[in-house]
Order: structure tokens, then C-alpha cells, then sequence
């Protein structure tokens, strides 16, 4: 969905999601835990950007930063 929503037609879903996994699943279990991925995201200013435009988080961000 973030792929399609931002034009990101240069890669198949399946490596776009591969590419997403490579960056953030940090133990490698091939599970994304919501730990991994905000850690994963914060640590990458493309993935960041990419995130923030397909969506409104600004209610995560709060709980994010409120921890």
C-alpha cells in the first residue's frame, strides 16, 4: 500500500516489502515486531519520509513519544 500510495512502481511488492525487512527486522526472524519498526523507521530518514507521507501518525508519534 505504502509502495502504490507514494508511486513506487520500479520494484515489485514483494522486494519492496524485502527491502523493508532487510532494514528493520533487526533479529532477522522474518517478523516485524512494532519495537523493530519504530526503531527500524526512526533509524531511516528515507523509510521516515515515506511513512510520514502515506500517513497521518501523528497519534503514534505521541505514543512514541510518550513512550
Amino acid at each position: 500500500a505504502i509502495q502504490a500510495i507514494n508511486g513506487h512502481t520500479n520494484m515489485s511488492a514483494e522486494e519492496f516489502t524485502n527491502m523493508i525487512f532487510q532494514k528493520i527486522d533487526v533479529n532477522n526472524d522474518g517478523e516485524l515486531t512494532l519495537e523493530e519498526f519504530i526503531s527500524g523507521v526512526e533509524k531511516d530518514k528515507d523509510l521516515m519520509e515515506l511513512i510520514t507521507k502515506s500517513f497521518d501518525l501523528s497519534n503514534v508519534l505521541k505514543v512514541i513519544q510518550n513512550g
